[in-house]
């Protein structure tokens, strides 16, 4: 059993920092710098195992909060995200508004 995600499109700049995310039909433009951390996946949760000669990184994920708008005076919108490093997938766990109102939560 793996966690409720949504999948999301993110187009990143040369230096592989999200500049835009695309979700649910819209393209959301990254207002302000992201933030960047690692942690590993609960593989143990997930019903797909590893194959055995898979190694370092496959456990590893990046997660991002950015915080995106529509347009320069639409409501900015924070994202947590999830870059699943072996696959190349993003997905998304949260939306916020800015005025705090949880706007998704899928995990």
């Amino acid at each position: 059993m793996g966690f409720l995600t949504e999948s999301v499109e993110v187009d990143c700049g040369a230096d592989g920092v999200p500049v835009a995310v695309h979700w649910r039909g819209r393209g959301y433009r990254v207002a302000q710098e992201p933030v960047r951390w690692y942690e590993r996946r609960a593989w143990w949760a997930e019903e797909a195992r590893l194959p055995a000669d898979r190694g370092i990184g496959a456990v590893d994920q990046q997660m991002w909060r950015v915080q995106v708008q529509l347009t320069l005076r639409s409501e900015l919108l924070t994202l947590e995200l999830v870059h699943t490093l072996d696959t190349g997938r993003w997905r998304l766990l949260a939306a916020t508004s800015s005025s705090g109102a949880q706007v998704v939560r899928c995990a």
